[in-house]
């Protein structure tokens, strides 16, 4: 995560497939955004005459998001993530763009954010559960949109939602950066290193299990203990 001074100097551009991302979660969306920098840039695609999109308009006005009307000229034919594709390629160019978030369950963007990636820059794509694991991982992070929506409910006393149960795979991938960090003489690693070794292999985000913060998450996890130190560092041991 980049240092105060450098997020806050950073330029973010949310591209939004409209025709494919639920306007609920576009507050929550903007506020795991603000973890990269100011989202300055901030863009809508679709059909805007299209009903389907009727939910979308009043967002636009209240969230400062500039609509992209893309007409659908042939049937089967999706204009709409065509001219998202150039238009985040003429900002990586531009060199004026530090980060994009992508809001989409179409893995027709997984090239987009591969591509990106190689030039340095994170993405952070949005988007369901059922988005394919080809555009999940291509990401920086992903992060389920419906899990965003669930926290923002719980905490605006809506309504009442379970944390998410850990998966095997996620729990695998946690022993596996563990394993590879460094530990001191007790066998405890940095927590912070072991995050960042699990998010080099996978785009898994703590919010699609309902969590703030990965100790959160490790914390119900019987595989590891924590011990938060003098500095307010919290370290991590594997116990079985």
């Amino acid at each position: 995560m980049p240092d105060e001074h450098s997020r806050y100097s950073s330029n973010i551009a949310l591209l939004i497939d409209a025709d494919n991302a639920s306007h609920q979660g576009i507050d929550p969306v903007l506020t795991v955004l603000a973890e990269l920098g100011t989202v300055n840039i901030r863009r809508a695609y679709g059909n805007w005459r299209k009903q389907a999109l009727k939910n979308w308009v009043d967002k636009l006005h209240r969230y400062g998001i500039e609509p992209q009307q893309q007409f659908d000229l042939t049937k089967g034919k999706n204009a709409t993530d065509m001219k998202m594709t150039i238009d985040a390629m003429d900002l990586l160019y531009s060199e004026r763009v530090d980060g994009f978030g992508i809001m989409s369950s179409d893995s027709d963007f997984m090239p987009m954010a591969m591509r990106i990636r190689q030039d340095g820059l994170p993405v952070y794509g949005f988007g369901s559960a059922k988005t394919p694991d080809a555009f999940k991982q291509a990401c920086t992070r992903f992060i389920d949109v419906d899990a965003l929506i669930k926290a923002e409910n719980r905490k605006s006393g809506g309504a009442n939602g379970e944390k998410g149960a850990v998966d095997e795979e996620v729990v695998a991938l946690l022993i596996d950066a563990y394993d590879a960090a460094k530990r001191d003489e007790n066998g405890y690693a940095s927590l912070s290193a072991v995050g960042q070794r699990a998010g080099n292999r996978s785009s898994f985000d703590v919010r699609n299990y309902g969590y703030a913060r990965l100790s959160d998450l490790i914390e119900t996890i019987p595989n590891f203990q924590t011990e938060k130190r003098a500095n307010g560092q919290v370290w991590v041991k594997r116990l079985r």
